[in-house]
């Protein structure tokens, strides 16, 4: 992807900016899967994502690759919705079973060993660690800031996520 392709898009080129999504999609697709864990939740997100770039493209500096700062802003696009599902009580969870919060919050199927289905089935919040830390190389530094969690919960997070992706790969 060249540096003029962006420059285009930034000063309105509509085709510019279609190559950069064609280009970048399906990366940005599968991360917003990996964190969200839900096939048409990852579709919409990479569309609010690209709506995003498209609005902030002119805040786009050059000093990383236009691939890093698209990746950065799909993590916060899809940290900021969950905070904002959360804030309108969406992920409250009622019950007398304080089991059920260590449970992914959709059953990996059977006996798979598809990670990626176990990835999907662990709790948010331990889906969004393991996969900034394990999969994308973020450090439990960067995830707390971008997620505005305790670095120490992020390492516990982890942790969780890692021995709940055992059991479910081991059934």
């Amino acid at each position: 992807m060249s540096d003029l392709t962006v420059r285009r898009a930034q000063q309105g080129d509509a085709g510019a900016f279609g190559e950069l999504y064609r280009t970048h999609a399906g990366r940005i697709h599968a991360l917003c899967l990996r964190l969200e864990g839900d096939q048409a939740r990852a579709e919409e997100l990479t569309q609010d994502v690209f709506v995003r770039a498209w609005e902030r493209l002119s805040t786009f500096r050059g000093e990383s690759a236009f691939g890093t700062w698209l990746h950065r802003l799909a993590v916060n696009v899809v940290l900021a919705d969950r905070r904002s599902l959360w804030r309108r009580g969406r992920r409250l969870l009622f019950t007398d079973d304080p089991a059920a919060f260590e449970r992914p919050d959709e059953a990996v199927s059977g006996n798979s060993s598809d990670l990626e289905g176990a990835i999907a089935g662990l709790p948010p919040g331990a889906r969004t660690v393991f996969v900034l830390h394990d999969i994308e190389g973020y450090t439990h530094d960067e995830i707390a800031r971008l997620s505005g969690i305790a670095e120490g919960t992020s390492k516990a997070q982890l942790f969780r996520a890692r021995r709940l992706l055992r059991e479910a790969l081991e059934r």
